[in-house]
Order: C-alpha cells, then structure tokens, then sequence
C-alpha cells in the first residue's frame, strides 16, 4: 500500500499551497514516504522537494486512508498522514516541478479547487486541535462516494 504524507503550513493567516496542473486542485504540499522512512522524515523531505521550505516541528493532525472504487472492486488504496505547522525557514522556490505554489490566505483555502475529502480535511485541522482519522471512497474519476471521520462529528 502506498503511503504519502503532506504538511499544512500557515504562517500570518495564510496557507502554503500547491495547484497541481492535473486536475487543477489545490493540496497541501507532500508526496510519497520511501522505504524505511518515518512519516515526519517523508512529510520534512517531500514538503521541501516541493517548495524549497524547511518546515519546524510538524505535528501528526490526521491518518487517513483512500480508497479508489470501480462498482465493487478497488482497485487502487493508499494511506495519508497530514502534518500541521507554523514555522519555517529558507526561501520558496520560484517553480515547483508539482505544479504552482501559492499563498492562500485562510478564509478562501475551502473556496479553492480540491478533491472533496481534501476539504473535509483542512476544514477540520484549520479548525481544531484534535487529531482526525478518517476513511475516503472515490470512484476512478474521483467523486466521493463515503466519508467516515472519528471524531464522528469533522465532516
């Protein structure tokens, strides 16, 4: 099973995001673990791959697991640990090789293009200092067929 890790940045009521050209939607900047790799030393490593930033104490907000449905079948599964931090040091990178980076200021992150489980998620750690886990079902096109979060009441 795939296993990726990503980290939400806000530094003075912004979020550090990133719009990949795919689709078009905005996430929060992160990408694959390697092997052997801690989830803090993958989301450290890919979230300064992909912008140039070194973020300081990232903390674990949330466990996930994506699940890819055609009629009955998966047939594609993955888990996501999503980090949250406030603090930073070196300089963002002019072009990402994953798409473009933008600032967001807080209050427009949820108006922005982004898969739907992707909002119940920085809906709930922009909001809360609980941690959240939570399941995801899409079909291959990448509606949401069922959301299931603890706590129960994140969506």
């Amino acid at each position: 099973m795939q296993r990726v890790t990503n980290c939400i940045l806000k530094v003075d009521d912004k979020i550090l995001m990133l719009k990949k050209p795919r689709r078009g939607w905005y996430v929060a900047p992160g990408g694959k673990m390697e092997p052997g790799e801690s989830i803090k030393e993958s989301v450290v490593r890919e979230f300064r791959e992909e912008t140039g930033l070194s973020i300081e104490q990232p903390e674990l907000k949330g466990s996930f697991t994506f699940i890819v449905r055609d009629g009955n079948e998966t047939v594609q599964e993955w888990m996501m640990f999503t980090f949250y931090c406030e603090d930073f040091h070196g300089n963002l990178l002019g072009e990402s090789e994953e798409g473009e980076l933008e600032w967001v200021a807080v209050d427009e992150v949820l108006k922005k293009p982004m898969a739907e489980g992707d909002r119940s998620i920085f809906e709930h750690i922009l909001d809360n200092d609980q941690q959240i886990y939570g399941t995801f079902v899409y079909t291959p096109d990448y509606k949401l067929l069922d959301i299931d979060l603890d706590p129960a009441g994140a969506e």
